[in-house]
């Protein structure tokens, strides 16, 4: 058979060249397939490179591509690929240069299948090595996930029939806090598919306390995913050993065999993963979990330290926007990897030295506040960092009531943190209600003042 003859296989080379056309020429059948579709189910090298640019574009600027900025970009960003590769895009833009798919409607009906038998395909390659291990239940997972892609037929909760779903636990997988007093409230820790904040001002211990809350997963032989955006992550490591060992930071060397052996009997298992500020993306994250997963790597909790500090997938908007949208595609993330996702976000002013900091001192964005799932402050004064004390203070909470404040202590020689019982000598809070008033008011406001500026 020829370089260039047909291929009468069903979803060979011809099926995929008319598949990423279409993609490219029909932006409602591009946002459908999107859903579904992995760059690495298209055989052929230059379409991967191809539906890539494409996708990355769609990404970057909110638009689809026309074919001759498709024809601009491959100029300017194939030159790292070899010259067969180069040549094939050349010769397949050629082709498909004011042509239209043939059989449009029959690549439109037989796309999802295309993508399951992919998918399908993979997941027995990656099933081969857990037949070893007897992981039949892990296998029976892949398996069906690949069979289940693309699947729509949930029509969605059934009130009635459903009931009994509302009071499982298990359902929600919560990983607890380690404070027992905070998973009272939020029915045993933050579950899957749910976004935790740690609100504080600059210095006060968010990186700690996000520490503190992976290093309590570890001891359930969870598996996490830390994301440092602001310390090096043999600093991040370091905090890790002290919170698991109690060993204080400053003799971390002089007790270098016994932290060694204790970290050992660990049955979690933790990544640390840097990114230097505002170079990385949620895109970024996404493509590193993806690579974790191909090592059946799967997290139960990821931590990013912290959300503020990435990268806008698109530059774009203003600055309030860009952080509501990072925010959106986190909680994305931990409902597409099923994990929980813990991240730490920065107050402004008015928190800087608070007793208790609320809702309100929330920084930049206030659909932080919407799309969170639990949120709590840290507050600790010039005079509670002097005694190692602080408050914490629940200020959303889905699962559970809020507006409660614990005192804490706080050792940060040796990442200690626990939680106490309210004493009832505590200042008084804003009541759950009237920080919702006032959160919705202030987006009221906002959302005017956006308004007006469009309007001039």
């Amino acid at each position: 058979m020829g370089k260039d003859a047909p291929s009468f296989r069903k979803f060979g080379k011809d099926f995929q060249e008319s598949l990423c056309q279409m993609i490219l020429q029909d932006r409602p059948f591009a946002d459908q397939i999107m859903e579904v579709l992995d760059i690495g189910f298209l055989e052929l090298h230059y379409l991967r490179v191809f539906v890539q640019k494409i996708f990355e574009y769609r990404e970057k600027y909110n638009v689809h591509p026309s074919y001759k900025i498709m024809i601009s970009i491959i100029r300017a960003e194939i030159e790292g690929e070899n010259a067969a590769t180069q040549q094939q895009l050349r010769n397949y833009f050629a082709r498909i240069h004011d042509s239209q798919v043939s059989g449009s409607e029959y690549i439109k009906t037989t796309a999802l299948d295309f993508c399951r038998k992919q998918k399908l395909k993979e997941a027995m390659i990656r099933s081969v090595p857990l037949l070893e291990k007897s992981s039949f239940d892990e296998i029976a997972k892949i398996i069906n996930d690949a069979i289940k892609l693309g699947d729509h037929s949930d029509h969605g909760y059934d009130y009635v029939k459903d009931f009994e779903k509302r009071f499982e636990i298990k359902a929600r997988n919560p990983i607890t806090t380690g404070w027992s007093e905070i998973d009272g409230l939020c029915k045993g820790g933050l579950g899957k598919g749910e976004l935790g904040v740690v609100i504080a001002p600059t210095g006060a211990g968010k990186s700690m306390v996000l520490v503190h809350l992976g290093a309590e997963a570890l001891k359930l032989g969870k598996t996490v995913v830390h994301y440092t955006l602001e310390l090096a992550d043999t600093v991040v490591a370091g905090r890790y050993d002290s919170c698991l060992t109690k060993i204080p930071l400053g003799n971390m060397h002089s007790f270098k065999e016994e932290i060694y052996e204790q970290v050992q009997d660990i049955e979690g298992v933790l990544i640390v993963k840097e990114y230097p500020t505002k170079s990385a993306s949620t895109r970024s994250l996404r493509t590193h979990l993806e690579k974790l997963k191909m090592r059946d790597i799967n997290p139960d909790m990821v931590i990013v330290d912290y959300g503020d500090l990435l990268r806008p997938i698109s530059g774009k908007n203003e600055k309030r926007h860009e952080l509501e949208s990072i925010y959106e595609e986190m909680r994305g993330l931990a409902k597409e990897f099923e994990c929980c996702l813990w991240t730490a976000s920065q107050t402004n002013r008015s928190g800087l030295n608070a007793e208790v900091i609320t809702l309100e001192s929330i920084s930049e964005a206030f659909n932080k506040c919407f799309v969170s799932d639990f949120i709590f402050s840290l507050s600790r004064t010039v005079e509670d960092k002097q005694a190692n004390t602080g408050r914490v203070f629940v200020a959303k909470n889905r699962n559970g009531p809020d507006g409660l404040v614990f005192p804490i202590s706080m050792q940060t020689a040796n990442v200690q943190i626990n939680v106490l019982s309210p004493t009832g000598t505590e200042p008084a809070v804003i009541s759950a209600k009237d920080q919702s008033e006032i959160l919705k008011e202030k987006y009221k406001k906002f959302r005017k003042n956006q308004k007006e500026k469009g309007a001039k």
